[in-house]
């Protein structure tokens, strides 16, 4: 007995439906076409599916993918036919989800918007939208977006740089040892309230774009780091309110220079730097990321394993922080709050801390949020 994987066409996006058919092969079951009567309850509607219509022919045990938007369904039925005898043997599903992959592309400053598709291609939403600014952070425009049948929109071809997924970022918030191991490594008091600090807005750069040694830099150091991007206006919200204000999430390389850093009890100045801000390659938008308190992360200096964590283990959780803020300063749609660094950075390594030189890579990975690549260069007068 058997199921097997089929691939159905949806209908046009713009009607919100999807239609499958699941083959069933092998399996003495009365009705073979249980396809419409299951994946029916699918027509608008994002959520995974599991176990509808119960009263199907045998026990429908999982159907798999049914979420929006998407091009195709991969869906599976697991039953028991009338003998008894169980379907068993069907392959392991394909848990991936499409994602909203939201970015920008071309030369500092020019980019144009775009969005990577489910096949990994970068496609041009120029057509639609002039840039993604913080105007296109709302849910009404982020639905929008979701609308457009993207096989339609035109590739980008080549190799493009990809720039930060949002322009004009009025603020970059950072957040200072939450992570409680990092703090212990780099000989500080695990703090009893979020540390706020900012970093100036022209440190921000795209995720593979050359991270610059500043003048009289000795200890450059790298901080892989969530990040939240804010959607709407907040002021004085509560925790259970706050993430209804953020639109999505993104890798973030917080870039520090330890001496600029610890000169003073400030640390702004050495977390601004140009070049310190990469952000992206995408905007996730938060719907397809439904716990961003369960992200695995990693960060690479020279393809060594230098970070390793997942954002469970963070004192102050992303709905905290958003909160947080919003009680010592408006938070705008597009803002960037980065949310601190699990340990493995240089400052902490032993015998003796690791810093950052000329030609090294830095490459870093946060679950369905993409990589980034940096390659650390001198600065050219």
């Amino acid at each position: 007995m058997a199921a097997r994987w089929v691939q159905a066409n949806d209908t046009p996006e713009h009607e919100m439906k999807v239609k499958a058919k699941v083959v069933l092969t092998d399996c003495a079951w009365d009705s073979i076409d249980i396809g419409n009567r299951i994946l029916g309850e699918i027509a608008d509607s994002r959520d995974t599916l599991a176990g509808l219509q119960s009263g199907a022919p045998g026990e429908v045990r999982r159907v798999l993918e049914g979420q929006w938007p998407i091009n195709f369904v991969n869906s599976a039925v697991r039953g028991k036919e009338k003998t008894g005898l169980p379907c068993n043997d069907l392959p392991a599903p394909n848990l991936e989800r499409y994602k909203m992959k939201l970015c920008r592309y071309g030369e500092f400053g020019a980019e144009r918007p775009a969005i990577f598709d489910e096949q990994g291609a970068l496609r041009d939403l120029s057509g639609y939208v002039s840039d993604i600014t913080p105007a296109h952070l709302s849910a009404s425009e982020l639905e929008k977006l979701s609308k457009i049948r993207l096989s339609e929109l035109p590739l980008v071809p080549g190799n493009p740089r990809i720039g930060a997924p949002v322009s004009g970022i009025s603020k970059f918030i950072a957040i200072g040892l939450n992570y409680r191991d990092h703090a212990e490594e780099a000989g500080m008091a695990i703090p009893t309230e979020p540390i706020i600090f900012m970093k100036s807005t022209t440190s921000i750069g795209g995720p593979n774009d050359d991270i610059v040694v500043p003048p009289h830099s000795t200890k450059l150091d790298w901080e892989l780091e969530l990040g939240v991007v804010i959607g709407k206006k907040a002021q004085y919200i509560s925790e259970e309110e706050a993430l209804d204000y953020v639109a999505g999430y993104c890798v973030v390389n917080d870039v520090s220079e330890r001496s600029f850093q610890l000169q003073s009890s400030q640390w702004d100045k050495g977390k601004g730097c140009d070049t310190f801000g990469p952000i992206g390659p995408w905007l996730v938008t938060k719907d397809e990321v439904p716990d961003p308190q369960n992200l695995n992360m990693w960060l690479d200096v020279n393809g060594e394993r230098r970070q390793g964590g997942n954002s469970r283990t963070m004192i102050f959780t992303v709905k905290e922080l958003v909160a947080y803020c919003s009680r010592y300063m408006t938070l705008l749609p597009g803002d960037v709050i980065t949310t601190g660094t699990p340990p493995g950075v240089g400052m902490g390594m032993k015998p003796e801390p690791t810093y950052l030189n000329k030609g090294d890579v830095v490459t870093l990975w946060i679950e369905g949020l993409g990589t980034q690549k940096q390659l650390i260069v001198e600065r050219q007068v």
